[in-house]
């Protein structure tokens, strides 16, 4: 796995900056991103993932982008919940914008259903 570069980490919290009380922080082999202490994405090598749902899984699939994977000695396992954001995205920082703060809030939700499982 490539590790993620400064510059990376630094341009995707600069296109994060107009969302309040956004972190960053190790997780496992990359970085996850937080909104008030809930996790919302990750960057794993120079890839960003959005947490997606049902809802929005399929804009993802439209723009070419599949969900975070790894593999283990049994196999590959997809972790549907993360989708890599497009990277045309990075070049339409409203657009960027708008799908970051749907990924936060259905992380929310997601937290919210989880806290009360």
């Amino acid at each position: 796995m490539t590790r993620s570069t400064k510059e990376y980490i630094e341009h995707v919290l600069a296109l994060l900056e107009p969302i309040n009380a956004i972190s960053a922080g190790k997780f496992f082999g990359g970085h996850g991103v937080s909104c008030n202490s809930v996790q919302f994405a990750m960057i794993v090598g120079n890839s960003l993932f959005f947490v997606v749902d049902d809802s929005t899984r399929n804009k993802y699939i439209e723009m070419g982008t599949g969900c975070f994977w790894y593999t283990k000695k049994t196999g590959k396992v997809n972790v549907k919940k993360y989708h890599e954001v497009p990277g045309v995205l990075f070049d339409e920082p409203d657009t960027f914008l708008e799908w970051a703060i749907e990924s936060v809030k259905i992380a929310k939700k997601l937290s919210k259903k989880k806290s009360f499982s």
